[in-house]
């Protein structure tokens, strides 16, 4: 060992080896992120479902008592949000036997960027229901 050069560990990383430990982090994070946020939403969609679910009930009670169903959320004393707060409620009257209800995303919320299931319905006829838009969209 030569005693005028000075010793030399080779300890600690280099700022290549940060640099390069950062960008696989970069990669990996870019490509699991829209896929948690995409999973996210799946799993508000029951905070909707719910919703729909308890309308249901409800009116199945108010026809029960009525006679007929209920004409706006106010009879079932139902709010116009979900439980969670992600999806606003309306229910239309079609016909003596009929209505439908919708769950559509809350405005401002997190659900709002749900492009795939922009709004979930209940259509039921003589108390036979149809969901929409798709089974997919009520987790079935």
């Amino acid at each position: 060992m030569n005693a005028s050069a000075p010793a030399r560990d080779a300890r600690g990383f280099s700022l290549v080896d940060v640099m390069s430990a950062c960008a696989v982090a970069a990669i990996l994070a870019g490509l699991a992120v829209p896929s948690w946020q995409d999973s996210l939403r799946k799993s508000r969609r029951v905070d909707a479902v719910q919703a729909l679910t308890r309308l249901q009930a409800a009116q199945e009670r108010y026809r029960d008592d009525h006679g007929g169903y209920a004409d706006s959320l106010d009879a079932l004393r139902l709010p116009e949000r979900s439980e969670a707060g992600y999806y606003t409620l309306a229910l239309q009257r079609e016909a003596a036997g009929r209505y439908l209800a919708r769950a559509t995303p809350a405005s401002g919320g997190p659900q709002h960027a749900d492009q795939d299931c922009a709004a979930l319905t209940l259509a039921v006829d003589s108390g036979f229901a149809q969901t929409g838009p798709t089974r997919r969209c009520w987790n079935r």
